[in-house]
């Protein structure tokens, strides 16, 4: 430790030359990314404001609206709401991120604590101890106890702010966790929700798949008459029962699939796959009939992964601050009061009264290179952070633009994969009616209605796509500015 006679001039030079060098230029770069483009729309031709008319309605794109906070409730399902709300309260993954959340923010307030006030600790301290006595002198050795309590403070001068900047990288970081939060409560609820329109689209795929099952091997089996009968070829049997085989091989996999659904969409709400809800149909969904989609320059401020690689800029920039101030010197305080004895009843006395203070100055002089190629790390590490944004900003347009464009493109499908259903009912309708005038065949008016169940197959993709895609644009515009999505996670 300096002298205190050395130590005056010291700190004035220190202080000087920390003028001088704040003055010159600044330890951290800039903790707020450089702007991000803003396009004048999403997609790479304009997207119409409305889709194409279905069920008599037309889906809009309401431009410059706010996105909606719990945008499920727009389906009209008090089942899906609470389903949403069971997975938010109890699903593990999403308390585990919680409880991340608020060991970092706890973590912040201990290094505030640690770095930003002095620490004063208590100390005390009884021993019984052995020594070689003075030669000539008494005995050889001597027994003694020895009785000690006392006071220590201790603090370290932030004068080139690493203290500060250390406490600013971790605060950002506590600010991208948070984000990341936030983003993993709107991915659950989507995921719910996409969920519960996969497993309804599936048990009617499968409940449709099994009619035409049955169908086709209807077909076969009156084929099979009919060669007994000299009406039929062998190839045309042959032939039907190769249709009857397929549809047979696709169930299975279907039918698996419906299942894990089911199992998916239990554990996304906390439970175990014995406890997966009943399906819902996806005539219990209504579709949102207007979805807003924010103007970009306010997506980057809803959108909780553009906010989140944003912090994380803030993080790398106050870390090339740390690394910085670490080239310059290190100033600190320490100071105790207490006392000793070799009796109890002597501890408290003027006689037993010990202190001392001191003031400490440490510059780095010659570390090999290490802090030189810390700091270089450091603003490496920052405008890798800048890319990383400004690479999360342009997913988060495709994203934008991507779904977009799928949910024009769902009702165009939806719009012609109605028309060929009613027209396949209708066609079998007239069939019907024929057969029970006795105008067309058994065999083909189940041929007519064996199309009537492939275009309702197609249509029943078709819807789901539709609602899924409309949560995925929901879900792609983030949370509006100044709100909280609730957290209902258990605790």
């Amino acid at each position: 430790m300096m002298p205190a006679n050395m130590m005056i001039p010291a700190l004035r030079t220190t202080a000087l030359a920390a003028a001088m060098t704040l003055a010159g230029c600044a330890f951290a770069p800039p903790a707020k990314p450089p702007a991000s483009p803003s396009p004048a729309h999403y997609t790479a031709e304009p997207t119409p404001a409305e889709s194409a008319k279905v069920d008599g309605v037309a889906q809009r794109f309401s431009l410059g609206e706010r996105a909606v906070p719990e945008w499920w409730r727009a389906y009209g399902s008090d089942t899906l709401n609470a389903w949403v709300e069971e997975g938010l309260r109890n699903s593990p993954s999403l308390a585990s991120t919680r409880h991340t959340l608020e060991s970092a923010r706890q973590l912040l307030r201990a290094q505030v604590g640690a770095t930003m006030l002095p620490s004063l600790d208590g100390q005390a301290q009884s021993s019984r101890q052995r020594a070689l006595g003075f030669p000539s002198f008494g005995p050889p050795t001597n027994l003694y106890d020895v009785y000690a309590g006392q006071l220590s403070l201790s603090y370290d001068f932030d004068v080139f702010g690493a203290n500060r900047h250390g406490i600013e990288q971790t605060a950002a970081q506590v600010d991208q966790q948070s984000y990341e939060f936030d983003a993993a409560k709107r991915a659950l609820a989507a995921n719910i929700v996409t969920a519960a329109i996969n497993a309804a689209s599936l048990e009617e795929q499968v409940r449709t798949s099994e009619q035409l099952s049955k169908l086709a091997h209807e077909q076969t089996d009156l084929t099979e008459h009919a060669h007994g009968l000299g009406a039929a070829s062998q190839d045309d049997v042959l032939s039907l029962r190769q249709q009857a085989a397929s549809i047979d091989t696709s169930l299975p996999p279907l039918r698996a699939q419906a299942q894990k659904a089911r199992h998916t969409l239990a554990v996304l709400m906390g439970r175990t796959p014995d406890q997966a809800p009943a399906n819902l149909t996806l005539a219990d969904l209504h579709l949102p009939e207007n979805v807003p989609v924010s103007v970009p320059s306010e997506l980057l401020q809803q959108r909780p992964d553009v906010l989140a690689a944003e912090a994380s800029v803030h993080a790398a920039s106050a870390q090339v601050g740390v690394a910085t101030a670490n080239l310059f010197p290190h100033i600190s305080l320490s100071a105790s009061l207490g006392t000793e004895a070799f009796k109890p009843s002597s501890l408290f006395t003027s006689a037993g009264s010990v202190w001392s203070a001191g003031l400490s100055l440490t510059q780095p002089i010659f570390h090999g290179g290490e802090l030189i190629a810390k700091r270089k790390a450091a603003i490496a590490s920052y405008n890798a952070a800048i890319s990383n944004y400004q690479q999360t900003v342009l997913n988060a347009f495709q994203n934008v633009a991507d779904t977009m464009v799928a949910l024009d493109q769902d009702a165009l499908t939806l719009q012609a994969a109605q028309e060929e259903a009613k027209a396949a009912e209708q066609s079998f309708a007239n069939a019907d009616s024929r057969y029970r005038l006795g105008a067309v065949s058994y065999p083909s008016m189940v041929l007519t209605e064996q199309h009537w169940q492939n275009a309702k197959l197609t249509e029943i993709q078709a819807r789901a796509s539709r609602l899924a895609d409309t949560a995925a644009l929901f879900q792609a515009m983030g949370t509006p500015q100044g709100t909280v999505l609730a957290d209902n996670s258990r605790r």
